[in-house]
C-alpha cells in the first residue's frame, strides 16, 4: 500500500480545550440546576404563620404589580418567582380583581391559583374537614364573599334555634368545630349566612342519638365529644387509625394524664394571634394542661366523630404520626420515643 507523503496531517483539539469545554458545560448545567433550586425554594411558603390577612387586587392591576404587592405584604418570598410561575403556568392575564384572604403559610402556587378563580361565579362552596374557623373565613372570602358579610355570617346569635348550637356552652361565642364539612350550592344570590346555616344544620343531622350515646358512654358531653373528634381529625390522617387514637386520648383522660397533643398547643397560639407554637401557654395547650381543651379546634369528619364515641379496644398510651402517613402506637414512653426517632422527622420538626 502506498502513502501520499503530501497528505495533510489531522489536527487534534488540544486536551486543554476539551477540558475547558467540559468545565463550561458543567458550569452551565450547574447554573441551571442551582437556578431551578432557588426558584423552587422561592415558591415555598414564606413562613409557617397560618394567620390570614386581607389582600385586595384592584381592577386593571398588572401581574407584575400584584406580585410586588404580595411580596411587600410579606405573603410570598419573591415577586420575580411569582411572575415566572405565572408565565410558565400560562396564568398571565388571568389574575382577577377582588378581595382575598391569604396567609404566609400558603406558598406562591396556591396564592397564584386562588387569584385566578376568585370572584368567579361558582356552583359549589366547599368546607373541608380539619379546618379552623379562621381558615373557613378566609376560604369564604376567596369564594368571592366580602369580609364584612363573612364576619356577620360567623356570629353565633343568629343560629340559636339550630340543634348543633344547643350543645355549645353559653360562654363559647365561636362556631369553631360546629360546621359540618361539605360542598354547598352557590349562585349569584347566595349569602355566606346561607352557607353557614346549611353547614350547621348538617352538623345537627350527624349528631344522632347513637353518636350522643357513644359520647355518654365515654363520660363526655356532646360538645366534649366534638372537641375530642376535632383533635383526632387533626392528629391522625388515616381514618382507619382514628379509633385507636381515640382510645389513647380517652385512656389518658381517665388516668388524669395530659393528652399531650401538639395540634391543640398550636391552635391555642394561633387563636391568640400568634404563630403556631408548642410552647405558648393557653387553655388549649394539652402539653401543659390536663383534660380536654375548652372547645373544638377544627371541623371534623364522620370517621373522627365515630371514633370519639367508639374507641378501639386496645391498650395503647402513646402514638406518633410518621412522615410516611402511618400512625405508630405504643404502650411505653421508651417505645414511643424509639418510634418517633425512627419515623417522624419532618412532622416532628427534626
Amino acid at each position: 500500500m502506498k502513502f501520499n507523503a503530501n497528505r495533510p496531517k489531522a489536527h487534534r483539539v488540544p486536551h486543554r480545550i476539551w477540558l475547558l469545554l467540559v468545565i463550561f458545560v458543567i458550569l452551565i448545567v450547574g447554573g441551571i440546576v442551582v437556578t431551578k433550586q432557588v426558584y423552587i425554594q422561592q415558591l415555598s411558603p414564606l413562613s409557617s404563620d397560618q394567620r390570614s390577612q386581607i389582600f385586595t387586587v384592584k381592577t386593571g392591576t398588572s401581574d407584575k404589580q400584584i406580585s410586588k404587592d404580595l411580596e411587600q405584604a410579606k405573603l410570598i418570598r419573591s415577586s420575580w418567582a411569582m411572575e415566572l410561575y405565572i408565565h410558565s403556568h400560562k396564568l398571565a392575564g388571568k389574575l382577577q380583581a377582588g378581595t382575598y384572604a391569604f396567609s404566609p403559610s400558603q406558598g406562591t402556587s396556591t396564592i397564584a391559583t386562588t387569584l385566578t378563580v376568585g370572584k368567579v361565579t361558582t356552583k359549589l362552596v366547599t368546607i373541608l374537614p380539619g379546618r379552623r374557623i379562621d381558615q373557613i373565613r378566609a376560604n369564604l372570602i376567596n369564594y368571592g364573599f366580602s369580609p364584612e358579610s363573612v364576619d356577620a355570617a360567623l356570629r353565633t346569635e343568629q343560629y340559636a334555634g339550630l340543634p348543633a348550637l344547643a350543645y355549645k356552652p353559653a360562654n363559647i361565642t365561636s362556631l369553631e368545630g360546629l360546621l359540618w364539612p361539605d360542598s354547598f350550592q352557590k349562585d349569584g344570590n347566595t349569602t355566606p349566612e346561607q352557607i353557614i346555616r346549611e353547614s350547621l344544620t348538617a352538623m345537627g343531622h350527624h349528631l344522632t342519638p347513637e353518636v350522643q350515646a357513644g359520647f355518654a358512654m365515654q363520660n363526655l358531653t356532646t360538645y366534649q365529644g366534638i372537641t375530642l373528634a376535632s383533635i383526632i381529625e387533626q392528629e391522625v390522617s388515616n381514618a382507619n387509625d382514628r379509633a385507636q387514637a381515640a382510645q389513647v386520648f380517652l385512656t389518658r383522660l381517665k388516668m388524669g394524664m395530659m393528652l399531650g397533643s401538639d395540634v391543640t398547643a398550636n391552635y391555642g397560639a394561633i387563636a391568640a394571634g400568634r404563630q403556631a407554637s408548642l410552647a405558648y401557654d393557653s387553655p388549649y395547650n394539652t402539653l401543659k394542661n390536663v383534660g380536654l381543651p375548652p372547645g373544638p379546634i377544627s371541623t371534623i369528619s364522620a370517621s373522627s366523630l365515630k371514633a370519639a364515641g367508639n374507641p378501639a379496644a386496645t391498650s395503647w398510651l402513646y402514638f406518633v404520626a410518621g412522615d410516611d402517613g402511618i400512625t405508630y402506637f405504643s404502650k411505653t414512653l421508651d417505645e414511643h420515643q424509639a418510634l418517633t426517632n425512627k419515623h417522624c422527622f419532618k412532622l416532628c420538626g427534626r
